[in-house]
């Protein structure tokens, strides 16, 4: 057995053992779904940001800066706008519904504000974006492990899935948050030591890459990636269930605002890391079987044994971290959202945690296949933005600050969205006309029935 594989087996092991550990605190599904409601600042930036640096962050992005360069700052980069904006505006506001009415999803928020038709319908679209974005991070676990042992992917993607389902289904929001901790101290370690290397590779280029575009070291590049990922990313990371639900175990206010603010500041300062690491594997491997095994190679083939170990460890904590957050999505999505709404509104907090723990389970499994399917970090992670983009940007803005919203024009508005999104997606093969992309137009559709249903459908309940 090679050292990288060795110490990538040691840390799983040490992940399920300390989440099962973890675990034994949790006595209901108030512990599950929002940590008791007692995440400090500490907890909340940990936990945020574990779960904010994950596949796309990392493989994605660093497969993105192979291929097109310097522009593929702007994925990480919108990741960091978007949170600068839940921490300062929306994330607090949301906690304060949250705290007040004992909310536990954004499900619970909707019907709340709306009705239970919309609830529905977001939780819906929620399950069918989760699977995507889990499925990429799954993909990029077997894009390590395969470079590592030589395997198919399918196969690091089953062991990923294994190791995730595992840690998570013991104690959910409570388990990931100390869990993440870890992952966390892991990633700065690891990216803290191979950073430098790859700067010190470009050096030793001299700018010698072979193949590249003309535009590849244009920031303000037009396409994709470029500034036109701000509308693909920017509205998920504001709206996304699986970081308000992580807000809504915060204990007041001031830990939304100084935990998120802190995770906004480390997305900026860590999007060019995938950007570095990416022209450094361009610079070491002019071509690859895929752009998406950049970072695994660069760590096993370009870098010292224990140095590269190190950093595939870290990015398997990226990997792994922003799993469990998906996953915590999908759970309580199916077991508060559908099952205890819609199927037995009785069910005691005993039988609505078994659910939700069978839903990890069932949730890791699927994400598993559909990884296999795809074959793709970066088309899985970008399908799953737009999804939550253009379906819950407008609603759960409209129903924090808009009172004349109703309940048939956020039904209205949510159609529109993925309608539109979905239709350029078909159309273009996902690479819409210009700046009109799936996500651009979604947001747009959405926004253009917002005002329409304002008109002709507005609250009359205060």
């Amino acid at each position: 057995m090679n050292l990288h594989l060795a110490i990538l087996i040691t840390y799983s092991l040490v992940l399920m053992a300390l989440g099962l550990w973890i675990g034994r605190r949790v006595r209901g599904a108030g512990d599950f779904f929002v940590a008791g409601r007692r995440l400090g600042p500490g907890l909340i930036f940990s936990t945020m940001l574990a779960a904010n640096i994950g596949a796309g962050s990392t493989v994605g992005a660093t497969a993105l800066g192979y291929t097109y360069g310097v522009s593929a700052a702007w994925w990480v980069g919108s990741a960091a706008i978007g949170s600068l904006v839940l921490a300062l505006w929306i994330g607090p506001a949301m906690r304060r519904q949250a705290a007040a009415h004992q909310l536990r999803t954004v499900g619970d928020f909707l019907e709340h504000r709306y009705s239970a038709a919309v609830r529905a319908v977001a939780a819906a679209i929620l399950w069918i974006g989760s699977l995507f974005i889990l499925a990429g991070q799954l993909w990029a676990i077997g894009s390590i492990i395969a470079a590592v042992a030589g395997t198919a992917p399918w196969v690091g993607s089953v062991i990923g899935g294994a190791v995730v389902t595992v840690y998570f289904t013991a104690g959910g929001l409570l388990t990931s948050a100390w869990v993440n901790v870890v992952q966390l101290a892991v990633k700065m370690i690891g990216f803290g030591l191979i950073v430098p290397l790859a700067v010190a590779m470009l050096e030793n280029a001299a700018g010698n890459l072979p193949g590249i575009a003309p535009d590849y070291f244009h920031f303000l590049r037009a396409g994709s990636p470029g500034i036109l990922l701000l509308a693909t990313i920017v509205p998920p990371f504001i709206v996304s269930p699986g970081l308000l639900q992580k807000i809504f175990g915060a204990r007041d206010d001031r830990a939304v605002r100084i935990g998120v603010g802190l995770n906004a500041l480390g997305l900026a300062a860590f999007a060019m890391v995938p950007v570095i690491l990416g022209v450094a594997a361009r610079a070491q491997f002019a071509t690859l079987p895929s752009p998406d095994a950049a970072l695994p190679m660069l760590l096993v083939r370009a870098l010292p044994p224990f140095v590269g170990a190190i950093g595939l460890a870290a990015v398997f904590s990226a990997e792994i971290s922003a799993s469990d957050a998906i996953l915590f999505m999908l759970t309580t999505s199916l077991s508060q959202d559908f099952y205890k709404r819609f199927f037995n509104r009785a069910a005691s907090d005993t039988q609505v945690l078994r659910l939700a723990r069978w839903t990890a389970v069932l949730g890791g499994a699927g994400g598993t296949l559909l990884a296999i399917a795809l074959g793709s970090v970066v088309n899985a992670l970008t399908i799953f933005y737009t999804l939550v983009g253009v379906s819950l940007f407008v609603p759960i803005l409209a129903g924090l600050y808009v009172p004349r919203t109703s309940s048939s024009g956020a039904l209205v508005t949510m159609v529109a969205g993925v309608c539109a999104a979905l239709v350029v997606h078909s159309v273009t093969a996902g690479r819409g006309w210009g700046i009109a992309t799936p996500a651009t137009a979604g947001l747009a559709a959405a926004g253009a029935a917002w005002v329409i249903t304002l008109v002709a459908f507005p609250q009359q309940k205060t």
